[in-house]
């Protein structure tokens, strides 16, 4: 079952993003950060359990990000993460937007999903809000990938 992120789940979002970021598949977020944008998520539950998550964060006023997608690995293979991207994107459409756009290392599963590599130039808005903060800026080594929102 997919649904908004409650206050209740930010450790275990904590839990898996951490996790993955650990095996060098995606960066890390503090805590502090989720409770910030805990809005913005999206959880997939499995038989109770948090077991995917990712978030919309609006960066501008036609343009948002799609952040932190992430599946336990016992869970991934069966569309989950599918099923969070495309409630991102629809989320997207309902707030009008008509741009989305990601920083990954997961360039095959988001071409699948319809994304598109694009040069990080084209992406100012968030060089200057986020990447700047980045441990690994200026030699960021994420893919960025963008897709058209038609609304």
């Amino acid at each position: 079952m997919l649904r908004k992120a409650t206050i209740k789940d930010i450790k275990r979002i904590h839990s898996i993003i951490n996790a993955a970021a650990s095996n060098g598949e995606m960066l890390p977020r503090s805590l502090g950060e989720l409770y910030d944008n805990m809005r913005d998520y999206f959880v997939y539950v499995d038989n109770g359990k948090v077991v995917g998550t990712g978030a919309l964060h609006i960066c501008w006023e036609d343009l948002a990000e799609i952040r932190s997608v992430c599946v336990v690995e016992s869970s991934r293979k069966r569309g989950v993460g599918r099923k969070i991207v495309n409630a991102c994107i629809e989320e997207a459409k309902a707030f009008q937007l008509k741009k989305v756009f990601l920083l990954t290392y997961q360039e095959g599963f988001f071409k699948k999903c319809g994304f598109s590599v694009v040069d990080k130039k084209d992406l100012p808005q968030k060089i200057w809000s986020d990447c700047i903060k980045c441990p690994k800026f200026p030699e960021c080594d994420e893919i960025a990938m963008a897709m058209k929102i038609s609304v």
